[in-house]
């Protein structure tokens, strides 16, 4: 579940596309209260100084379903696109320096742990794309 917030990179993920990626397009009967548990462990992992019924602030709820909200540096891949993009705009030798760092937060094929789910196809050929891109520039 994780990882698929991460892969909308902080877009809204809807409930029934958490359900299907979760369980592979066969939710149990129960998915929604399953999915709504997950929701809470997950929060008191990100947020364990978070008191009990306050408003999450990492793992939010919006319509129609949950959004992670991290600066780039708290997520690897985050880190790396920001330092990448700063690169572009930057000039010599500072463009170098960020291109260094970008490509210092790169650590193995992107979501390789998910490599056989549909969801994170997209987001790793992304991302695969970009490090062509930065490896091009460096």
């Amino acid at each position: 579940m994780l990882a698929g917030l991460l892969a909308a990179r902080g877009a809204v993920v809807s409930v029934d596309r958490l359900a299907e990626d979760l369980w592979r397009g066969t939710p149990p009967a129960k998915a929604s209260a399953s999915l709504q548990a997950y929701v809470s462990n997950l929060r008191r992992l990100l947020e364990p100084e978070r008191p009990p019924r306050a408003p999450a602030g990492v793992l939010v709820t919006r319509a129609p379903g949950y959004a992670l909200r991290l600066p780039d540096e708290a997520v690897d891949a985050w880190h790396f696109e920001a330092r990448l993009e700063q690169a572009r705009r930057a000039a010599a030798p500072r463009s170098r320096e960020l291109l260094a760092e970008a490509l210092s937060w790169w650590r193995g094929p992107a979501f390789q742990e998910h490599v056989d789910e549909e969801w994170a196809a997209p987001e790793a050929a992304r991302l695969t794309a970009l490090l062509a891109d930065a490896r091009e520039l460096a």
